[in-house]
């Protein structure tokens, strides 16, 4: 997606220069379900919501827009003979759900056993938020996380675990504030090495 929206700027209130353009269908479609849920989409307060919306969800979907697998292109063979396990944890994220378009924000813990070479640590985040920012379940995340660093680096091993809070459960539903879901992918070593799994879980600090 070529153009990012700004979509905090409450002066958003018409198509400026570099503003991403929101088409009427769009728009209309905004008003719609204002219109819905028992509101006046022409009073004052909402009349320049649909664009704000559409701008906003163009922001929260832009992974749709790039390749993950990108950020791990560039790699380092030379590391001074280190051999053990590269950790990033406590990365946060927020995606939304794609049953109800509701919020998930959470964090990843993310590791890897590298073979023959590694990648800067950033761009371990740079994978996870290309995937959290497209409509999501978490188990597919996590999925998806773990498949990208295994095809892209061939390290001996991945670990992904990734803790999060539902809106789609906390704030409609159920309306359980406070649950948190964990879901974890291990794979190489990590899957089949009892001993290498325990050391990075604990490691990441479960």
């Amino acid at each position: 997606m070529a153009e990012q929206a700004d979509a905090s700027d409450d002066g958003d209130l018409v198509d400026e220069p570099g503003k991403v353009h929101v088409p009427d269908d769009v728009q209309e479609a905004i008003r719609t379900l204002i219109r819905w849920a028992g509101d006046d989409p022409e009073r004052e307060g909402l009349r320049d919501t649909p664009k704000r919306v559409a701008r906003a969800w163009r922001e929260y979907a832009r992974g749709y827009g790039e390749d993950p697998a990108h950020h791990l292109r560039r790699t380092f063979e030379e590391v001074g003979g280190y051999d053990e396990i590269v950790l990033l944890k406590d990365i946060p994220f927020q995606s939304h759900c794609e049953h109800h378009l509701a919020p998930i924000i959470g964090k990843a813990a993310i590791a890897y056993l590298p073979g023959d070479k590694v990648v800067g640590i950033s761009k371990l985040a740079r994978v996870l938020h290309g995937f959290a920012r497209r409509l999501q379940v978490q188990e597919r995340l996590t999925a998806q996380v773990a498949d990208c660093i295994w095809d892209n680096l061939q390290p001996q091993g991945v670990a992904v675990v990734i803790e999060a809070s539902h809106a789609c459960m906390t704030a409609r539903g159920v309306k359980t504030p406070g649950v948190m879901m964990t879901t974890s992918r291990m794979m190489g070593v990590f899957r089949d090495d009892e001993r290498s799994r325990r050391e990075v879980l604990a490691l990441m600090g479960y």
